[in-house]
């Protein structure tokens, strides 16, 4: 089946239902890699990076291998005593690659985060914006000013939209259901695993390492979209400026073209733990650009929209070209 149409039928899915509220897979995933994580991480010394390398390879493969058997072996059997042919091609070359692609895409819960964030910020109540943007940032946000709330936010949206969006398509396409799995998977470890303090500092090493190699190419095709549906020439030059200064090899290019795309200054200063971090600046000085702000979120998410819908048309005219090419 063309993979544009598995692609389309899985963003419509989650336009129409988001993501599942209850009984979401990763969920399950995750309980997986919390007792792990509470069996193999000792905690002690960078001996750790083996226990945490054994430990992403228990965590990933035997789920991969769990899914692939119940489609092919279980699955399978049973509807192909149900169906026409006809009909069960379209299942599995359709209905089941999409329903997958589906739920390790998250378009729409990365929108109705960020709508949760703008619109009380515009309305001037912080509060609530201070505890809708503490769903999706790692940072301290009790004392979060106005413009804080915005950066913390436009950040979020703009890196987000790589790893929720277009890494787990592009490595859909390029490796079908088991590599969007394992993105998937890894990306969650990575997410649960992948901080650098005394608990996971080498525990969670090989995990968010795989992280990075995944996410190399998706993240600068990501900053390469970023900058030709926004402001071109500014977001090129922000991504060859300011990237190499991010601590993220991908969270650099993508966030900076983002920045410099929207014509917004982010960047700067921020509280984790406690703990001031000077950040270097992501997109235009601030006396050259617009500060954050709640537009600036909306703006955000449209630009990460728009990047979704230039993938597809993308999609659509090689879809088109290769079934021409076969007349």
């Amino acid at each position: 089946m063309n993979v544009f149409f598995v692609v389309l039928l899985a963003i419509l899915l989650d336009k129409r239902f988001s993501e599942p509220k209850r009984y979401h897979p990763l969920v399950g995933f995750g309980n997986w890699a919390i007792y792990l994580e509470s069996k193999l991480n000792l905690q002690s010394d960078a001996a750790e990076k083996h226990h945490g390398l054994f430990a992403y390879f228990l965590a990933v493969v035997p789920c991969l291998a769990l899914l692939m058997l119940m489609i092919n072996f279980v699955l399978l059997p049973i509807l192909d005593a149900l169906l026409s042919p006809m009909i069960l091609e379209v299942v599995f070359q359709l209905i089941i690659p999409a329903v997958i692609l589906y739920l390790a895409i998250g378009w729409q819960s990365l929108m109705q985060h960020a709508e949760a964030i703008s619109q009380p910020l515009a309305k001037g109540e912080l509060d609530q914006a201070r505890d809708a943007v503490s769903m999706i940032v790692s940072r301290d946000t009790d004392q979060l000013d106005e413009a804080g709330i915005a950066k913390a936010a436009t950040e979020s949206v703009l890196e987000n939209g790589a790893d929720a969006i277009f890494a787990a398509i592009f490595w859909f396409i390029v490796a079908g259901i088991p590599g969007v799995i394992i993105y998937r998977l890894s990306n969650t470890l990575d997410a649960m695993w992948g901080y650098k303090n005394q608990r996971f500092l080498h525990f969670g090493w090989a995990a968010a390492r795989i992280d990075d190699v995944l996410n190399y190419l998706p993240a600068r095709l990501t900053a390469l979209t970023y900058a030709l549906i926004g402001n071109t020439r500014q977001a090129l030059v922000c991504w060859e400026q300011q990237a190499p200064d991010w601590k993220s090899p991908n969270a650099g290019p993508v966030m900076s073209a983002g920045a410099g795309a929207l014509n917004v200054s982010l960047g700067g200063e921020a509280m984790y733990h406690n703990n001031q971090a000077i950040r270097p600046l992501l997109g235009p000085a601030l006396d050259e650009g617009m500060p954050p702000s709640a537009q600036g979120i909306v703006q955000a998410c449209r630009l990460v929209t728009r990047s979704l819908f230039a993938w597809l048309f993308v999609f659509m005219i090689i879809s088109a070209f290769m079934m021409v090419s076969r007349l």
